[in-house]
């Protein structure tokens, strides 16, 4: 099997504390939890994961947000130099910036998260991947 951050191997749904924890494991598992790679599929199942945050009435700053909100888009805009933050949100910008570098998109995001929290701009700063640690594919 292969392990992510960490050497560790998938988790349980109720060990998760937060998003940054759930995409860690969609980072472990790419294939099972996106349909056809899709970052609209992942940005679809952010945006249920805020709804059910609050549907329960869990109170949890996220970076992520639907469009172009949330820090993550505004930071997603800097650093792909977009002098506008698009209205199509970060992951067709992420996709459309992945296939002009030729990277697939998911191997992308996951690279921009790292940065994204490795720059303390986010509101929940933990750890990215250790530099050199693979990117698990299924």
């Amino acid at each position: 099997m292969t392990t992510g951050r960490g050497g560790r191997g998938p988790r349980h749904l109720g060990e998760l504390t937060d998003v940054y924890d759930f995409l860690d494991e969609v980072r472990l598992r790419q294939s099972m939890w996106v349909r056809g790679r899709s970052l609209l599929h992942l940005e679809s199942m952010v945006l249920g994961y805020q709804a059910a945050l609050g549907v329960h009435g869990i109170d949890e700053n996220s970076d992520f947000s639907t469009g172009s909100q949330g820090p993550f888009a505004q930071w997603v805009w800097d650093r792909l130099d977009m002098r506008y933050p698009s209205a199509l949100g970060w992951a067709v910008e992420i996709e459309r910036a992945a296939e002009q570098a030729g990277k697939p998109a998911l191997e992308m995001f996951f690279d921009l998260l790292d940065e994204f929290r490795a720059s303390g701009r986010g509101r929940q700063q933990a750890a990215p991947a250790p530099a050199g640690q693979p990117h698990a594919t299924d």
